[in-house]
């Protein structure tokens, strides 16, 4: 599973625990580092948590493995690095201090939703 594929399942997982206000970066013209950013919030860092553990128990069993992650211990901030697809699941004080949206502005969201949607 590649490329918007992976994104769409990622955002499936997402979306069933409920993660928050959900937005997909297309960064392959910016960065070599990944082809997609995926930022979501969580509400608690057990919130977090049980993202994380939904998304790497879900492509494990799919075979897909990241090539790293940090942040589980905190929860506050946990990145998932699964190579074309970066995962960032964040409380909202950390992304909201770190504004990754910001710091990445020149792109438009390709997605964007929000629970109430």
């Amino acid at each position: 599973m590649k490329g918007k594929r992976l994104v769409n399942f990622i955002l499936k997982l997402i979306e069933d625990k409920k993660g928050e206000d959900i937005v997909v970066l297309d960064v392959k013209k910016l960065t070599t580092l990944a082809d997609y950013f995926i930022i979501c919030s969580a509400e608690v860092s057990e919130h977090s948590k049980a993202i994380y553990d939904e998304i790497k128990f879900q492509l494990k069993k799919k075979g897909i493995l990241p090539l790293s992650e940090e942040g589980k211990l905190s929860g506050d901030w946990i990145v998932m690095d699964y190579g074309e697809v970066i995962v960032h699941i964040m409380l909202p004080e950390k992304r909201e201090f770190y504004s990754l949206e910001r710091m990445w502005r020149e792109i438009e969201p390709q997605i964007t939703k929000s629970r109430s949607q």
